[in-house]
């Protein structure tokens, strides 16, 4: 804006065209309703010392969070040594466990198949008399030897199994304990504070804050032009005629803060030459056509300061959320270590274990072979039937999957129109009169998918092991080629 001592006038203005007193009331309100903008200008003077405690607080936050991350971190390698050590006796455990238990399962099988083609050979019910049961080459055989046997083995196995899955359960805690701490000591990898930088690069905050403080420069600066205007134009008034009361009745409630127009209330008027004032009644209105940008330009700066302290705000709660995260694992660290020797007993527990069963299960296994070689002398013809009814317990089964299917996406659609068309009356209805479309008010049809043979019997279920023993029974019969 221009000044009394710096506007030169080329050529002196006729009495004629300098401004009334009506216009220069004019300007002498404008001029006031423009010093509301001062709660702008506070306001940044506000948010600008704000952001420097902000930025202070960063560097203890980041200090802090350092802290916990490195010495966190530390710990957390620790761990993995120990769960890695851990695995590994684990795994040359369960390797010789899962040895073991192959030959056991080999064996065990291969006097289940022999069991099973037993028991399936039926025999004919044309070659047997009339009414009487059904029977099988099994019932020819005492099976309660090799009952007791396998209900042997199996506690063996089943206590090995146990200890296995303790093992398991406990080593598994271990690394999920290691995994939620890296998680909380890398908070900076999630995907909902990738906006933000990591609380170890540099921060954005000193760059904000020296855009602030020239934007706060600058509305200070606009802020005392618009006081300066003020002032001319309390002044033009007062050496206008009949403007003294005028000027001191819109003088006299000024907004909090200002201090225009004050420092001649009250004093006599200074005479002023005509060029003097002519001159001065030029600046004024020169002044009085830039005051509405000016105070623009003070709210838009003033905008701009409160964007950028959203961001401030925003980072600051990014670091204090890491540091928390910190602070979190730190603590869950020490929950840790009260639980890290119970992690290391594990494994150990297991191989006594399992050492201890595994003898009490290779007695039994010479036992369970010749068992297997007495059986195997019986034949049966049973399996294709085995195959059969599985082949047909899958189709049923996923015939009814589709049928559960269907039925669900029907009823998802059905209440999905239900849905749409509430939405419509809740819309629309209002406006609409009921009888314009005798749908309007109707339920949308509704279908359904059901078993048309009511009295079709369900296909028995077979366990998939008695299935795969029956195509192992075939395959086995097979000459190799």
């Amino acid at each position: 804006m221009a000044s009394s001592t710096s506007s030169l006038l080329p050529e002196q203005p006729q009495a004629a065209s300098l401004p009334s007193l009506d216009s220069l009331v004019a300007y002498l309100l404008a001029a006031k309703r423009s010093l509301s903008c001062v709660e702008h200008v506070f306001r940044a003077n506000d948010v600008v010392n704000r952001t420097r405690q902000a930025l202070e607080g960063h560097a203890i936050t980041s200090a802090r969070t350092a802290f916990l991350h490195n010495g966190s971190m530390a710990q957390v390698e620790l761990l993995s040594n120990v769960s890695n050590h851990t695995q590994s006796i684990a795994k040359d455990g369960a390797s010789e466990f899962q040895k073991i238990i192959g030959v056991l399962d080999a064996a065990e099988a291969k006097l289940q198949h022999t069991l099973s083609q037993l028991r399936a050979t039926m025999v004919e019910v044309n070659l047997r008399p009339e009414g009487e049961p059904k029977k099988s080459l099994v019932d020819f055989v005492d099976e309660s030897g090799v009952h007791r046997l396998l209900s042997t083995i199996k506690e063996s196995i089943d206590a090995s199994g146990d200890a296995r899955q303790m093992y398991e359960e406990s080593n598994a805690a271990l690394n999920t304990d290691i995994a939620e701490v890296r998680r909380r000591l890398g908070p900076e990898n999630d995907r909902k504070s990738l906006a933000y930088p990591s609380y170890r690069t540099i921060s954005p905050v000193p760059d904000i804050l020296q855009a602030m403080e020239e934007h706060a420069q600058e509305m200070a600066d606009n802020l005392e032009s618009l006081v300066k205007h003020f002032d001319i134009c309390v002044t033009a008034i007062k050496h206008t005629e009949g403007g003294g009361a005028a000027a001191q009745s819109i003088t006299d409630d000024l907004p909090d803060g200002v201090a225009a127009g004050l420092s001649t209330a009250g004093m006599p008027i200074e005479p002023i030459s005509d060029e003097e004032r002519v001159e001065m009644l030029g600046v004024l209105e020169k002044d009085a056509s830039e005051v509405e940008e000016v105070v623009m330009d003070i709210r838009d700066r003033g905008a701009e300061i409160e964007a950028d302290f959203e961001r401030v705000v925003a980072y600051t709660q990014h670091l204090q959320d890491i540091y928390t995260c910190k602070k979190t694992a730190f603590h869950l660290m020490e929950e840790i270590g009260e639980r890290l020797p119970n992690y290391i007993t594990q494994s150990h527990v297991f191989l006594l274990k399992w050492d201890e069963e595994k003898t009490k299960i290779e007695d039994h296994l010479e036992e369970l072979t010749s068992l297997t070689d007495f059986y195997d002398g019986f034949l049966g013809a049973y399996d294709n039937l085995i195959i059969e009814i599985g082949r047909r317990k899958t189709t049923e089964t996923r015939m009814k999957k589709i049928v559960q299917d269907a039925t669900a996406k029907i009823d998802k659609l059905y209440e999905d129109e239900l849905a749409e068309r509430d939405a419509f009356k809740q819309e629309q209805g209002d406006f609409l009169p009921v009888d314009i479309w005798p749908g309007l008010m109707m339920l949308p049809q509704r279908y359904k998918v059901h078993q048309e043979d009511q009295g079709a019997k369900s296909v028995p279920d077979i366990s998939a092991s008695v299935i795969q023993r029956s195509i192992r029974r075939i395959t086995g019969r097979k000459p190799a080629s």
